[in-house]
């Protein structure tokens, strides 16, 4: 991994544009240097509100998940003596968009979009999933075609289209930019026409039906998928696989009391995965993520924040 970021800033300095250093909104403060929000010492500027909204990042078909969040969020309810709400986002930027205009409480933020979420909307991550032992965690960016489709190496993508997700995503945009342009010198609108799916599920089945020659996908979100039957094995070929990066970051926003923010970590570690619609989806995974376990956003995101330096990311939040 080292490596691989040493070429991403080689490169950037010569190819991509200036960078915004990584810092928090004016609104928040960060006063013990851990990189994310500080809970308001003023009460009068604490919420504790009577139902909780969560959201899981956005997904192809959010009725699926609700299911599967189901039984956590019935967990949560009991730990913090709290109503809860899913709630179905349909975008990066407008789950970003909900937690900073306080509409949204609890969250899992992709990779890509955790950092933004920090700066721009007081996000407080301290779980991911992982498996059981607690040290394998994490996915890898892929990129995929269809059996047929011409593209059998990476170098093949030049003069067709590419397909990413959104620009907040890592694996749907940032790392495959960012590792196209140091290892194959390949930049989106000089060798290859960028278009933007919306979702991993959404570049994952356009390529198996044939709409997209090539995607840059998370194969988390693709076992699943296989997993579920949603796309057949024999729908596409992996013409790259990149490093292992972290998973979604699950946290909350900065504002809620710190008794209730507690309480939130409680029901997340304290859930009980065995027979949970939640190990169902995620053990298909590989890695399998059959548990919680605690984060630190300064160091398990700190390969991101490297990727987003080298890709000019900026964390301009107006």
């Amino acid at each position: 991994m080292k490596k691989i970021i040493a070429a991403l800033a080689l490169s950037a300095a010569f190819v991509f544009p200036a960078y915004a250093e990584f810092k928090l909104d004016s609104r928040y403060q960060d006063a013990d240097g851990d990189m994310i929000a500080d809970i308001p010492t003023d009460a009068a500027q604490q919420i504790d509100p009577e139902t909780l909204v969560f959201a899981y990042t956005p997904v192809e078909d959010p009725a699926v998940y609700a299911e599967v969040w189901a039984g956590f969020l019935d967990h949560l309810k009991d730990v913090t003596g709290k109503g809860v709400q899913f709630f179905p986002v349909q975008s990066n930027a407008a789950q970003i968009e909900a937690m900073r205009a306080g509409r949204l409480h609890i969250a899992g933020f992709n990779t890509g979009g955790n950092p933004l979420a920090v700066a721009c909307a007081g996000f407080r991550p301290f779980a991911m999933m992982a498996a059981n032992d607690g040290d394998a965690f994490g996915y890898e960016m892929e990129i995929v075609t269809y059996p047929g489709s011409g593209i059998e190496k990476v170098e093949d993508i030049k003069g067709k289209k590419l397909a990413f997700t959104s620009e907040t995503s890592n694996s749907g945009f940032k790392a495959p930019s960012a590792i196209l342009q140091a290892e194959f010198n390949m930049a989106a609108n000089t060798d290859f026409e960028p278009v933007f799916s919306g979702k991993h599920d959404n570049s994952i089945l356009g390529v198996a039906n044939k709409d997209y020659p090539a995607a840059s996908i998370a194969n988390s979100v693709l076992n699943r998928m296989l997993a579920r039957d949603v796309v057949k094995a024999d729908q596409l070929v992996s013409i790259y696989k990149s490093e292992t990066f972290p998973t979604t970051g699950y946290g909350v926003v900065y504002n809620l009391t710190p008794e209730l923010q507690d309480k939130i970590q409680e029901a997340f570690f304290s859930f009980d995965w065995e027979g949970s619609k939640l190990l169902e989806e995620f053990q298909t995974s590989e890695p399998p993520q059959e548990k919680f376990i605690p984060i630190s956003f300064k160091d398990h995101w700190s390969v991101i924040r490297q990727i987003d330096e080298a890709t000019g990311v900026s964390y301009d939040c107006q």
